[in-house]
């Protein structure tokens, strides 16, 4: 009964959320670009990754290279950071400060050198409804997230930057992170293969997605038995970061029990705040100062 009402709770605010956003968020030009706070020092690249959709010819990400990526032949290690809802490939660099954030890190010696890849994980109906990154609204991106995009992740995404970039490629230098609906596909992407991921960043998550149809829900099915798998070789950091008056807060503390009586190695943190960019921007602050080490 607690479960339910914390959904319908949550539908409310998401209801509530999406009213007052309603023109903030209206369909962009073709392919629009982000807005850019100072000058970045590194190098940051639109990619359109092929895509192995039904319907969908590519996917657009922008891709962050360390500065003098191009001066060397050195290969670097991969971090791939997922949007939420209401989100796409631009909403890091826009509201969590993200480029900034690196540089900053890279400067004090806090955050080594690493290709970050911000693809858009949004579901698309075909190419012509995905046409310029369409952003999202909140209840389409809540109730449609069904695996069609996370089963393909590996091998468009990840496949793709090993394939364009001088990247490390093997589990050890890898890093995946996300944010409300992105830090779900994290779990999920990352305990689907086990083999792929050594770093991952789960922050402010749900846990399993609400959609139950389609050809790839299998995606999102035996979550227990996936994990059990993904933790017979644990990753080198699980970090799951949620604020104290969050949607999900519950229902997150009692996953992190269940981890802990299981005997899964991770990181738990439960700070002040809510589901916000304030709080989204220091988790990643604090996962990248952990990557590689």
């Amino acid at each position: 009964m607690k479960k339910s009402l914390r959904i319908v709770i949550f539908l409310v605010a998401v209801l509530l959320l999406q009213a007052c956003a309603a023109g903030k968020y209206a369909v962009h030009d073709q392919y629009p670009q982000p807005h850019i706070k100072g000058t970045p020092q590194g190098i940051l690249e639109e990619v359109f990754f092929p895509s192995s959709e039904p319907g969908m010819v590519a996917r657009r990400a922008f891709v962050y290279l360390p500065k003098g990526y191009y001066d060397s032949q050195e290969r670097y290690p991969v971090f791939y950071l997922l949007h939420g809802a209401r989100g796409n490939e631009c909403s890091w660099i826009e509201k969590g400060n993200l480029l900034h954030n690196i540089d900053s890190l890279c400067a004090t010696g806090a955050m080594f050198p690493t290709i970050v890849v911000l693809p858009n994980a949004n579901q698309y109906d075909d190419a012509e409804d995905y046409g310029n990154a369409r952003l999202k609204n909140a209840l389409e991106s809540f109730f449609e997230v069904d695996g069609t995009v996370e089963s393909r992740f590996v091998k468009d995404v990840v496949a793709s930057t090993d394939s364009l970039f001088r990247t490390i490629a093997d589990k050890g230098h890898r890093a995946l992170a996300g944010m409300s609906i992105g830090a779900m596909q994290t779990i999920h992407i990352s305990s689907n293969h086990p083999d792929v991921f050594d770093y991952v960043g789960v922050f402010s998550p749900m846990v399993s997605s609400f959609m139950k149809a389609g050809p790839d829900n299998g995606f999102y099915r035996k979550l227990n038995g996936r994990l059990a798998t993904q933790f017979q070789d644990p990753p080198r950091l699980y970090l799951v970061m949620i604020g104290d008056t969050d949607f999900f807060e519950n229902s997150i503390i009692e996953w992190d029990r269940d981890l802990g009586r299981k005997g899964y190695p991770h990181e738990f943190q439960l700070v002040p705040g809510g589901h916000e960019w304030y709080n989204w921007e220091e988790f990643c602050n604090q996962f990248m100062q952990r990557l590689w080490k």
